[in-house]
């Protein structure tokens, strides 16, 4: 199950695109128009997946043709099954718009800041690590950008944090996108369709989707120097001693919980804790209160983002007769992680490494 985040995006703020001022040679009005002829396919409440995703075999390779980029460097040809639908890139990206926090981040940390002609519908602020590379980056969007803004960016490569940022009513069908001449790829961690999406994701697996965006990005390099650092991050970790944790992601009313096959369970893990509903085969899935005081966890993890933060959380725990006397709330036993750290990408390490800090401290 993909997260609720994913499918329901906050308004959009008024976009900056204005101080773009590169925009494509054929018009925005024609690109629009074919734009509008493709099929439409929206994304079904319960998936994540591109409805419009072409489904061919075409592993991952850098062929030995492309073309010379910016920097004197040959590229080398991209082609990947991508989510189920090919990517093939012949040249070195170089107007590239980046959708949530998941891809933003990753194209800084492989040192493609200066490619990034925009950004849309982050999660939070990005870390301080790459904070500085990409503030002069502009915000296109709050949410997931119209197809309008996006075609007026002129971008030939855009990155999607979730397989629902290419739909109709976001930035547009994947395959209408590539008839334009934009490139699109999506967080392999983040496929939700049967055969792609990670079952369980693990921290291999991250670095593998690191090195595959590396060979999109011309950046194979920066690509393993990335992984080989989250790895020694992990290496350095003492794990715990198995303590039960809860994994509050957002809601309310039906908390929608970290469970058995995602960030979650792997970063979790990786920290020595046990994922009270880890036996539940998604990635994350509601579940009703009377099942979380049932667990009875020795530690809660609370999500902190703007529109569900950690403090709210903690409030509704103590406020809620059910869950008031909880062990964990009672003795206030809260680990909290930013939204943005809480889907593959590379946060995650550090994420580990904060939680075993964070859970120590509490004694």
């Amino acid at each position: 199950m993909s997260h609720p985040r994913a499918l329901n995006p906050r308004p959009a703020a008024t976009a900056r695109r204005r101080a773009l001022t590169t925009l494509a040679a054929v018009p925005a009005v024609a690109l629009l128009a074919a734009c509008g002829s493709s099929d439409p396919a929206v994304d079904s409440p319960d998936s994540s997946a591109g409805g419009s995703a072409t489904s061919t075999e075409a592993p991952a390779s850098t062929e030995p043709t492309g073309s010379t980029g910016s920097d004197g460097s040959t590229y080398q040809t991209f082609t990947a099954d991508n989510c189920g639908f090919a990517v093939e890139v012949s040249e070195r990206p170089e107007r590239i718009l980046a959708i949530k926090s998941s891809m933003i981040e990753l194209a800084a940390a492989l040192g493609a800041s200066d490619r990034l002609i925009g950004v849309a519908f982050s999660d939070g602020e990005p870390p301080a690590d790459l904070a500085d590379s990409l503030a002069e980056v502009p915000v296109v969007s709050d949410a997931v950008p119209g197809q309008e803004a996006l075609l007026e960016l002129a971008p030939d490569l855009v990155l999607g944090g979730w397989e629902s940022n290419f739909s109709a009513d976001g930035a547009g069908e994947r395959d209408a996108l590539a008839g334009l001449g934009i490139a699109t790829y999506v967080a392999p961690s983040a496929c939700q369709g049967e055969g792609y999406q990670p079952n369980p994701l693990t921290f291999e697996g991250i670095f593998d989707d690191i090195r595959e965006a590396g060979a999109l990005l011309d950046a194979s390099e920066a690509a393993e120097q990335v992984v080989a650092d989250q790895q020694a991050v992990l290496d350095a970790v003492d794990p715990l001693d198995g303590q039960s944790a809860v994994w509050w992601s957002s809601g309310t009313d039906t908390p929608y919980i970290g469970t058995g096959i995602g960030a979650p369970q792997m970063i979790l893990q990786a920290a020595g804790l046990t994922n009270a509903f880890g036996d539940v085969p998604e990635t994350w899935s509601s579940i009703g209160w009377e099942e979380v005081v049932a667990a009875d966890p020795d530690v809660f993890v609370l999500v902190d983002s703007t529109w569900n933060s950690a403090e709210d959380k903690i409030a509704a725990l103590a406020a809620n007769p059910a869950t008031a006397s909880l062990d964990a709330v009672v003795n206030e036993r809260y680990v909290v992680v930013p939204f943005a750290a809480t889907e593959g990408g590379v946060r995650n390490a550090d994420t580990v490494a904060d939680i075993v800090d964070q859970v120590t401290a509490l004694g």
